[in-house]
């Protein structure tokens, strides 16, 4: 079965959805709270959506509504609930993967670390009704790991619930999406985060407005760009270097390849933020009405694209694309980023 966002019937007036920590996806909130309430909770949960999107804050919101006795719940200021969001409470285990490699990271979950949080899953509670288990983006577990995981969610334990995010069910194994409440998460109108970032995180209104627009949706990116100074910073480092690169001529290209070969993750981000720019363009040289992502360039933009054959940058989006998944693949980095380079318009 799968939750995704529709329209919900008015809840009753013994839910309470208010006091979850959570922007948005109300319609999911109103759908966990009236299981809750009714008393008739799954034994797992699958929530899925892009990063960033709020699935952990979910998870997290949604463990304190489980474990929390005040009317209300989750209240967020009893203990309990002070507990789960520390990451301390004994009845709430949370696995999270491990990120090793200094050029190239990468995310794991260990099959050592499943068994131990199935063992303490499976004891009976020593602090609330039940025992919560939160598996985050598991797709990074291997195929013993999420093996493992299936056993338990065959023999769930009777006072146990486990949730368990990705990035997409397809990133699972078909049986373990199977046996779990499916809850897909959307991305959150560009207005919503806009709004969010200024009421909840004081955010200046034009600051709030670009982020929002960057953001696509993604609250949590939004406000970890709102909180790193450095991160607004190397965007317009990525993006002038590629206006740079434009006109720069084939050794200047390859230099720039060779100074970045053991930066993996400062040129993925590059690329993604090269991937907003050459979408904005197309949409200006095709006369598209959709809001442009990269407001505070707009008139580099749209001078740039008067002058852009619409079918140059569209193999070079597509061969941008293609880079992305190769070096997500571990492909060398230079030769990737050299070919790359040779196709910039």
């Amino acid at each position: 079965m799968q939750l995704s966002e529709p329209q919900v019937a008015p809840l009753s007036t013994a839910m309470h959805t208010e006091a979850w920590p959570v922007v948005g996806h109300e319609a999911v909130i109103h759908a966990l709270a009236r299981d809750l309430a009714a008393q008739r909770l799954r034994h797992a949960y699958l929530f899925t959506g892009p990063a960033a999107i709020g699935k952990h804050t979910l998870a997290i919101a949604f463990a304190q509504a489980i474990q929390c006795e005040a009317p209300g719940a989750p209240c967020g200021h009893c203990r309990t609930c002070q507990l789960i969001a520390q990451q301390r409470h004994p009845g709430v285990h949370v696995l999270l993967p491990e990120v090793s490699g200094k050029i190239i990271k990468t995310a794991k979950i260990r099959i050592e670390t499943v068994r131990d949080l199935i063992r303490q899953f499976a004891l009976k509670p020593m602090e609330g009704a039940r025992r919560v288990a939160l598996l985050v983006d598991f797709e990074n577990a291997n195929a013993e790991s999420a093996n493992a995981l299936l056993k338990t969610l065959e023999e769930p334990p009777g006072a146990g619930i486990l949730i368990v995010t990705a990035a997409s069910p397809e990133a699972l194994l078909p049986t373990i999406v199977s046996r779990c409440e499916h809850v897909a998460l959307r991305l959150l109108p560009v207005a919503q985060v806009q709004a969010a970032l200024q009421e909840r995180w004081q955010a200046p209104a034009a600051q709030a407005e670009l982020l929002a627009q960057l953001s696509g949706g993604r609250l949590g990116w939004a406000v970890e760009m709102l909180q790193d100074g450095a991160a607004l910073e190397r965007r317009t480092q990525h993006l002038d270097t590629l206006q740079t690169l434009r006109s720069a001529n084939r050794r200047e290209r390859f230099n720039y390849a060779e100074s970045m070969r053991e930066d993996r993750d400062t040129v993925v981000e590059a690329l993604g933020l090269w991937l907003t720019w050459w979408r904005d363009a197309l949409l200006l040289v095709h006369g598209s009405r959709a809001a442009i992502t990269n407001l505070d360039r707009a008139a580099e933009l749209r001078t740039s694209a008067a002058k852009l054959d619409p079918n140059s940058a569209m193999r070079f989006v597509e061969q941008l694309l293609g880079t992305l998944q190769a070096l997500n693949q571990n492909a060398n980095l230079r030769l990737a980023l050299e070919a790359l380079l040779l196709q910039l318009p």
